[in-house]
């Protein structure tokens, strides 16, 4: 629990600010006059930051260990909650929003670390699931709950509360982590030497493998579920924002529902032989029939919703299931490459569907079909990315530590 419950805090935070925008975003759509482009833009440059972090953040836990690159990023995160809070203009806002998506960047790769520094190989899916649970359950505190206090606190207060809870974790990893994997962190090479490793990690054939299916499905179901699905579920099912708001709890829920399974059963299905590799393809199959089933309305929409969250649960496998091609000293390199490759999806998705949107609408298509036809496309990008990782399990990389 000292080494689990301050990696929980930073990445139920993380989550927490991944999707707040999914709520507040009529608020501020109304106060700034925003376009679903200019929204869109707005919400992904969380996801931007993010990702242009991913690299430094790897050698980073690599090199120095995740209880001081987190424990640093979260005051960033602080700062820029603070400075959200006060944005009074696109640009500010964008600006603050940015600046968190850096502040958490380590968030879920420094827990990822942290768990191949100090548990065993037989617990990482187990101890993956149970992180991911910390992050459902800030997504379900950025739904129903957030839009009750929205009221009382708006949306300006609730980011204040967010600033100190950051300063709040940052204190407690700080307090609680061990230091450096005890001596177990890389070796300190030249800073050219560790860029030729991530270079090489980004051009072999193990990680190529997982790079599409991350942009797309774990990239498509971050853009859905921190802005997408509210306009989605208002304009296409007919729902108003309370609906809306109750039924990401229940995506999130089931979501969560799916982590605690993988947390739970992940030692018991390790020794049995089932592998991070082989819950990912069928966690990936099931979502694609799930959509599917949404996007043509076909049966109940709050049990489509809950399964569709719960399979989703199969996203955080990837990390695992790339990494293991590599040796474990470049863990912290090869699980940002593959975030990386999750957030740039989710920023291209999330803007990309803002602006196919608006081109439909400017087309005289009504904002609910526009919806469906962007959700179509994807679901085809999905399909494809989904193909390589039928493959049979790709033998070592071959990349030389550093």
């Amino acid at each position: 629990m000292r080494i689990f419950l301050p990696f929980a805090l930073g990445y139920y935070l993380s989550y927490l600010l991944r999707t707040v925008n999914a709520v507040i975003s009529p608020a501020l759509t109304e106060e700034l006059g925003l376009t679903a482009a200019s929204l869109g833009l707005l919400t992904s440059t969380y996801f931007l930051a993010f990702a242009l972090a991913q690299i430094p953040v790897g050698m980073a836990l690599d090199r120095f260990g995740p209880r001081r690159v987190e424990a640093a990023l979260l005051l960033l995160t602080a700062l820029g909650s603070g400075l959200f809070a006060l944005g009074d203009s696109l640009g500010s806002l964008g600006l603050a929003r940015a600046l968190i998506g850096a502040g958490v960047s380590a968030c879920l790769m420094a827990a990822l670390k942290g768990f191949a520094l100090w548990y065993p190989p037989e617990r990482q899916s187990s101890m993956i699931g149970f992180i991911m649970a910390a992050g459902a359950f800030g997504a379900l505190t950025a739904s129903v709950p957030l839009e009750a206090v929205l009221p009382f606190l708006g949306w300006r207060g609730v980011f204040w509360i967010i600033a100190a809870t950051a300063l709040l974790a940052s204190v407690l990893l700080l307090r609680s982590l061990p230091d450096a994997g005890r001596g177990r962190s890389a070796p300190r090479g030249s800073l050219g030497n560790a860029l030729q490793v991530v270079a090489g990690i980004y051009v072999t054939p193990a990680f190529l493998r997982f790079a599409a299916s991350s942009a797309f499905f774990v990239g498509g179901f971050m853009a859905l579920q921190s802005l997408w699905a509210v306009p989605w579920l208002m304009h296409v099912n007919g729902f108003d924002l309370g609906q809306a708001a109750v039924m990401l709890v229940v995506l999130n829920l089931g979501s969560l529902c799916g982590q605690l399974s993988i947390g739970f059963m992940g030692v018991w299905l390790a020794r049995r032989g089932i592998e991070a590799l082989a819950l990912l393809r069928w966690g990936y199959a099931g979502v694609l029939v799930v959509q599917v089933a949404i996007l043509s309305s076909t049966g109940s929409l709050p049990l489509l919703w809950f399964v569709f969250g719960m399979l989703s649960a199969a996203n955080s496998q990837t990390y695992l299931a790339a990494s293991r091609a590599f040796p474990p000293s470049l863990f912290g390199r090869v699980s940002t490459a593959i975030n990386l490759m999750a957030f740039v999806g989710a920023f291209a998705l999330q803007w990309g569907l803002g602006l196919a949107l608006d081109l439909l609408q400017s087309q005289g298509y009504g904002l609910g079909t526009a919806l469906r036809f962007s959700f179509a496309g994807l679901i085809v990008l999905q399909a494809v990315s989904f193909l390589p990782l039928l493959r049979s399990s790709a033998r070592h990389s071959g990349v030389a530590e550093g």
